[in-house]
């Protein structure tokens, strides 16, 4: 159900929160610093658990409520991203396949922001091939002792809960994956890595399991389900991020409207201008169409029905328009569009990985192109 007044609220929350962070979240930009004093604020705020159910500690509202939030924080990508990882990788599939008892163990203080979790599946060599993973998981005892290493991982510095693929049985391929929670404390270590091009402000690091151990009531869902869990996360953090792009496009139109307004060139401001109408024109457009995208993917999943075609198509249009957009923005405030401080530039870097992860886009013309045919091409 369309719930109009809750969406209202998030959003104006978010703005407002926003309004205080502005001003400080460009320092931790510039110094690749992960900003601890904004991840509190937000988790005061509720931001952190949004459509997990009051009883497991979160707001109890719904997945629309979210993804309003999530277009509102899209501006601000190392925000948005901080907020989507904890809770469309890691919230969702615990809801969705945890027991009683891992879900009351993890999902409130993750749900409140006590602490953040990490998706460890990307490897040094299994990225768009996620079932190549060489991480291992063999049986020992109670447990099961995983070896093998993930890069890439948002939060993998920060994170105190980990929700790892590995391979229990090598020779079943994607059906030999299984999922596991894993917790910093068992052993698990990390380093950064730095000097990304954008979500300065955001962690990203590789994550190292040397002979961690895990009891058997750490798997998340049953043994094999590994690659399911996977790419069922997948489906709603695409829908996530397409929503993020959409704050993308509808930041860097605000921007462009704003200068276009002030700015004057031979007598007039550049808003007067046809071309620039037309480049407004098409930002608006593909904002537009990147905003029904989404929520089409939203409705469908919210349906129950399968809907890994809607999200893809709505991560790929969104995340390429955002990168056109933040493009335009940057073209219509000329030099100044290549300075920080209008920020324009900071959208236009932030931009550029919405097309990379949660699946290149690469990878989702293959989807939607299966979808279409019924054939694979790729195994």
């Amino acid at each position: 159900m369309w719930k109009e007044a809750e969406q209202k609220e998030i959003r104006a929350l978010a703005r407002r929160f926003l309004e205080e962070a502005k001003g400080v979240l460009p320092e931790y930009e510039a110094k690749e610093a992960f900003p601890w004093p904004l991840v509190r604020r937000m988790a005061e705020l509720g931001l952190f658990g949004v459509f997990v159910p009051e009883g497991l500690g979160g707001a109890g509202l719904d997945f629309w409520a979210y993804l309003a939030l999530l277009e509102e924080m899209g501006g601000y990508g190392s925000l948005r991203s901080i907020l989507s990882v904890q809770q469309s990788l890691v919230l969702s599939p615990l809801l969705a396949y945890g027991t009683e008892a891992q879900k009351a163990r993890y999902v409130p203080p993750l749900a409140r922001g006590e602490v953040l979790g990490a998706f460890c599946l990307t490897e040094p060599e299994a990225g768009s091939d996620a079932a190549s993973l060489r991480t291992r998981a063999h049986r020992d005892g109670d447990g099961y002792v995983l070896e093998g290493q993930k890069t890439f991982i948002s939060h993998g510095n920060v994170a105190e809960v980990f929700l790892v693929f590995a391979k229990t049985d090598p020779e079943k391929g994607a059906k030999g994956i299984t999922a596991f929670l894993v917790e910093r404390k068992d052993g698990v270590r990390s380093t950064p890595l730095k000097g990304k091009l954008g979500l300065r402000a955001a962690d990203t690091g590789m994550v190292f399991l040397d002979g961690v151990w895990v009891p058997k009531d750490r798997v998340l869902g049953e043994e094999g389900m590994g690659f399911r869990i996977a790419l069922s996360t997948l489906d709603t953090g695409r829908i996530s991020l397409a929503a993020g792009s959409v704050g993308i496009s509808q930041k860097a139109l605000e921007i462009a409207l704003a200068h276009v307004k002030e700015r004057k060139q031979f007598g007039k401001p550049l808003a007067a201008f046809q071309l620039v109408q037309a480049t407004l024109a098409e930002m608006k457009a593909e904002l537009e169409a990147s905003r029904l995208l989404t929520y089409q993917a939203a409705a469908k999943k919210l349906s129950g029905a399968r809907y890994t075609l809607e999200a893809s198509l709505a991560k790929l249009f969104a995340s390429e328009a955002a990168n056109r957009n933040a493009y335009r923005a940057i073209q219509l405030l000329g030099g100044y569009g290549f300075f920080e401080e209008y920020e324009a530039a900071r959208l236009y870097r932030d931009a550029r990985v919405a097309t990379l992860y949660e699946g290149t886009n690469e990878i989702q013309k293959l989807i939607i192109g299966a979808e279409l045919t019924g054939l694979r091409a790729f195994s």
